[in-house]
């Protein structure tokens, strides 16, 4: 029997927070993670979702297409609102309104597409705005106050007018019920849904992610919705939001690509007395690295999770980048798909950073851990048989699923639940200072090729 263990990050708790398991979970199937998922869903007071699906013919590739519009919609517009945006030099349209929507009073709703990302498409911008104006004549707002995302196929044109004869459907299917129709809505090729909940004293986070691909954030993620009823100020909200991304989004990749469209937002309803603004952000940084996970655990083809360790760095931004390298080494990545311990592909990676990147860096103290196994020490190998096979079975305990052979050449994921939480453990401990960094990442498999040679057709 295959389960999965929920690990509960050991990150300082404040008095006041709480997560909601405190003891391990264990899946077995997928209707127990769908359970789950429901048992997390309850959504923060003051808030409403609602979801509507639609066909419509993309005019860039004239075949049937379905979008999904996704709502979240305050019971009152709020001025308590944060949002993190791609550093991509080339952002889709909604990241050029959210920007601007930053320097609002108030925020009184979300609109999310998928299917199509809106990145320089003609008329981008202004097909954002005519749906948020729609939009904000059914919830009786300002189009100032819809804050509006999109993910997909890159260079497409949302299909305008078949979303605005959309929205009042959405509109009509609102609930306070439960944040998963939205977290179902957002997915493109996720696996499938992801839901993270923390609680503060009377109030609750919960938030929503979408992301298998393009993923490599930079002050920002895919997308991702964090939603609380804890009053928390403006100024406090934004300044807690940039910590949380910096220590948990902006330390995974799946591929190394920093998508057009990375958006992550936290809204506050503002309904309950936040206790404890401490406790807030360290719930707030736990939900965002659950999050940041569940993102790399559903990657797209992703086999294995690779949890890198780094320590004893110069600094945490040399510990970071190193993690960084390791995770995105493609002949490392499929050494690990094979559950091949290459590790000759870990250690050039390695080099391969710090000869280009910092070659000051002395690494005669350098000693490399996989699977709590040392390999790498004193400037030499530390291998045997032993340890070879050893390290072999650490892989594929760490295997997420075995793969199915291809259909007609083309590779499908066996399961669409999280199996477990383990990883591919690797330890880095360069031996020439105080800082320490963490980083996530997946393997590079047969299914993540061909999931992305034919992602718009």
């Amino acid at each position: 029997m295959t389960i999965l263990k929920i690990r509960l990050h050991s990150a300082p708790t404040p008095a006041h927070f709480s997560p909601v398991a405190s003891t391990a979970l264990t899946f077995s199937h997928r209707a127990a993670h769908r359970a789950w998922l429901v048992s997390q869903a309850q959504l923060p007071l003051g808030f409403r979702v609602g979801t509507s699906r639609f066909e419509f013919m993309p005019r860039e590739a004239p075949k049937p297409a379905k979008m999904t519009l996704t709502l979240i919609a305050l019971d009152q517009p709020t001025p308590d609102f944060a949002a993190m945006f791609t550093r991509n030099a080339l952002p889709g349209a909604p990241i050029i309104v959210g920007r601007q929507r930053l320097h609002e009073p108030t925020i009184g709703a979300v609109i999310v597409n998928n299917k199509v990302s809106n990145v320089c498409a003609s008329g981008g911008v202004e097909a954002s705005e005519k749906i948020c104006t729609r939009l904000a004549n059914l919830l009786s707002l300002k189009p100032g106050q819809i804050l509006p995302s999109s993910t997909g196929v890159i260079g497409w044109g949302l299909p305008v007018e078949a979303m605005m004869d959309a929205l009042p459907q959405t509109y009509a299917s609102l609930t306070r019920e439960s944040i998963l129709p939205a977290a179902e809505g957002i997915v493109t090729t996720d696996l499938y849904p992801k839901i993270r909940r923390a609680h503060i004293g009377a109030g609750s986070i919960v938030g929503i992610a979408k992301g298998a691909g393009m993923i490599e954030p930079n002050m920002a993620t895919m997308l991702v919705y964090v939603l609380t009823d804890l009053k928390v100020p403006r100024a406090a909200l934004r300044a807690a939001l940039q910590r949380a991304v910096e220590t948990s989004f902006n330390t995974i990749s799946v591929d190394s690509d920093t998508s057009t469209s990375d958006t992550v937002a936290l809204i506050s309803s503002g309904c309950v007395p936040c206790p404890d603004l401490a406790a807030f952000e360290a719930a707030l940084t736990q939900v965002c690295r659950d999050l940041a996970e569940d993102v790399v655990r559903n990657g797209e083809g992703v086999r294995h999770v690779i949890r890198v360790s780094v320590s004893a760095a110069a600094s945490t931004e040399l510990a970071r980048a190193i993690g960084k390298a390791i995770v995105n080494a493609p002949l490392f990545k499929c050494a690990v798909a094979g559950n091949d311990p290459n590790v000759g592909r870990l250690v050039q990676a390695i080099g391969k950073y710090i000869g280009a990147h910092a070659p000051e860096t002395d690494l005669a103290h350098l000693r490399l851990r996989m699977g709590g196994i040392e390999i790498f020490s004193g400037g030499v190998f530390q291998l045997n048989p032993e340890k070879e096979n050893a390290l072999v079975a650490h892989l594929r305990s760490a295997e997420l699923y075995v793969s199915a052979p291809p259909k007609d050449g083309v590779f499908s994921a066996a399961i669409d639940y999280p199996p477990h939480e383990r990883c591919v453990e690797i330890e880095v401990e360069i031996g020439n200072g105080g800082a320490s960094a963490t980083v996530i990442g997946g393997d590079l498999t047969h299914e993540y090729v061909s999931e992305n040679a034919d992602y718009r057709s």
